[in-house]
């Protein structure tokens, strides 16, 4: 590796220290944090402070403006008067409880496929425990960084529902900006090489709604406007505004429409999202759809009212952020590894930090099946699933690029 960070030293000390990492996740995999159980939420903040306090971080914990969310997660130490170098996390998970009963979905080591499977286990909160294995080894092997560096692990109480109120949470903790933003959402990895996320699309939600009128299905059914017809005519043209070319999507995820059997509906509503990578293009296709919606063809008698119900930023990437990768590629070449930058669909936290600072993504360990619960005897469904071996190639990789940063 280098003179100053032998790799079989480093390499040997992480192995030492992984299985404490482990059984730490052990026990956060063991709480189910789903994004609405905010009792579950603060006893994984409470677990994660106490595994960072013997690295000398002191908690913050900020309750939610929503109260059936629980309290995000600040832990800071080193000179606060520096622009920190922001460790990205989330506390919360996508299953309920009772699909984690329903599908004995819980803590289950495979040892024979290097993998353990379990709620969180690679969203997110491995991702936690490798900030903490990574702040071991830079305290071991790089400790005048590991001192004199402001860092701030920040940790999400509902990244998997909204992210822009912790987007301000951590910018006011970072007013002078960040040094760099590192987010350690799972990373994809093939062999050799892993998959560095420099770049996320953003998000727009839509719902359509149709008006049509009610009538007597069988006595006046020639009275009615069919609210539910008028909206299936204009589902079609909107999904078919996504063109993969231009790296957009339109997904149109729920129907609602009708009562009962013996009415002509008289409301319908579809709910959609759009992603891509430029913001624009999110734009104009938003206009697009008021336009299909205005056009007689489709609403026919009824009336068609489009509303944007909520938009998530993208995260464009750029110069910095391609200046910061390359500090992850010359560490990647060093240790005989392949960096490659990835551009990636999903939303994290990175789409509202990246404006306080050059921004990666995708640096937890390697897994597979996010928000996936679901076993079947064919093996044709796998529940989401942490590599195990991936923990230590990608702590040191994480800690020559941070160390190059930060000399």
């Amino acid at each position: 590796m280098t003179e100053k960070f032998p790799a079989a030293k480093i390499t040997s000390q992480l192995e030492a220290k992984l299985p404490e990492a482990l059984r730490w996740l052990e026990r956060m995999v063991g709480i189910n944090s789903f994004t609405t159980n905010p009792e579950g939420i603060n006893r994984i903040g409470a677990l994660t402070t106490e595994a960072f306090a013997e690295l000398g971080f002191a908690p913050e914990h900020v309750r939610s403006a929503f109260p059936e969310y629980g309290s995000h997660l600040f832990l800071q130490r080193g000179p606060a008067h520096l622009p920190p170098v922001l460790l990205v996390t989330h506390l919360d998970t996508v299953y309920p409880p009772e699909e984690e009963l329903r599908n004995d979905f819980r803590w289950q080591p495979v040892p024979e496929e290097k993998r353990i499977y379990g709620p969180g286990t690679v969203d997110i909160k491995g991702g936690t425990m490798l900030i903490w294995l990574l702040l071991h080894a830079l305290r071991e092997f790089a400790p005048t960084i590991f001192e004199k560096t402001h860092w701030i692990v920040a940790a999400n109480a509902c990244e998997e529902v909204i992210g822009d109120e912790f987007g301000e949470l951590a910018g006011k903790r970072c007013p002078k900006g960040a040094r760099a933003v590192l987010v350690f959402e799972g990373g994809l990895r093939e062999g050799n090489k892993f998959n560095i996320v420099t770049s996320r699309k953003g998000r727009a939600e839509y719902q359509i709604t149709a008006h049509g009128k009610a009538a007597h299905a069988g006595s006046a059914h020639d009275k009615g406007i069919n609210a539910v017809v008028a909206l299936s005519r204009l589902m079609e043209p909107v999904a078919a505004l996504t063109d993969y070319a231009a790296d957009l999507t339109v997904n149109i995820a729920t129907v609602h429409g009708g009562t009962v059997l013996n009415r002509v509906p008289h409301e319908a509503t579809v709910e959609l999202e759009m992603r891509a990578f430029d913001p624009a293009l999110l734009q104009q296709t938003g206009d697009r759809i008021r336009a299909l919606a205005a056009d007689p063809k489709y609403a026919g008698a009824a009336s068609i009212v489009v509303d944007q119900s909520g938009v998530s930023p993208a995260w464009p990437g750029g110069a910095e952020t391609q200046a910061l990768f390359q500090h992850w590629a010359k560490a990647a070449e060093k240790l005989g590894f392949i960096a490659c930058p990835t551009p990636r669909g999903g939303l994290s936290d990175a789409n509202y930090l990246y404006h306080l600072g050059p921004t990666l993504d995708g640096l937890g360990p390697a897994g597979a099946n996010a928000h996936c619960s679901e076993r079947s005897a064919d093996g044709s469904k796998l529940p989401e699933y942490v590599e195990i071996d991936s923990f230590i190639p990608k702590t040191l990789l994480n800690l020559l690029a941070l160390n190059s940063l930060l000399e």
